[in-house]
């Protein structure tokens, strides 16, 4: 009987980073809405965004490597940086890469911050919105049992509330510009 136990490393380290990068997100659409309250200043919204961030990263790396070390599928260590060019699932392996690769320009941007221009910044920022949901959908795509029971709950609670944050972000600010039209 094979050892499963990379293979739960890889699944839990991959459920719980899709749980922390959802986290992310939803604390980068309320930065630039400013909200904050005396008990929890913006800043420290600020700080708690940059955290699991860098929590989800950690896993990440967790993840990755019980994928590339377990030898029961033949995943390379260029598989997981080098998007499409798998031997196992190629195509829902090249979704987590590339969202992987993004998160890594995420973070390379994030560290040059104060030297890069910061329009430049944000809209590489911006990016992220396209990471999460492909790290999301390679979840979906490759899981042995991603489409059932709690699994697939996880997917629908991180999607709803995604969508719940942007969809709040973009009603106030909507509520914004009218403000200053009136």
């Amino acid at each position: 009987m094979p050892d499963v136990s990379l293979w739960h490393v890889a699944r839990a380290s991959g459920f719980v980073s899709t749980l922390l990068l959802t986290a992310t997100v939803l604390l980068g659409i309320l930065g630039p809405m400013r909200v904050g309250t005396p008990s929890w200043p913006r800043f420290t919204l600020a700080g708690l965004h940059r955290n699991i961030s860098l929590l989800t990263l950690v896993l990440l790396a967790i993840h990755l490597a019980a994928v590339a070390i377990d030898s029961y599928v033949p995943i390379t260590w260029a598989d997981l940086v080098v998007p499409f060019v798998s031997a196992y699932h190629p195509f829902w392996l090249g979704l987590g890469t590339v969202s992987f690769d993004i998160l890594l320009a995420l973070l390379v941007t994030s560290l040059l911050r104060p030297r890069i221009n910061p329009r430049l910044w944000r809209v590489l920022h911006w990016s992220a919105y396209l990471c999460w949901p492909l790290a999301l959908v390679h979840g979906l795509g490759i899981g042995t049992d991603a489409l059932s029971g709690w699994p697939l709950g996880l997917s629908v609670f991180c999607t709803a509330a995604v969508l719940a944050g942007v969809g709040w972000r973009v009603i106030a600010a909507r509520k914004r510009i009218l403000a200053r039209l009136s």
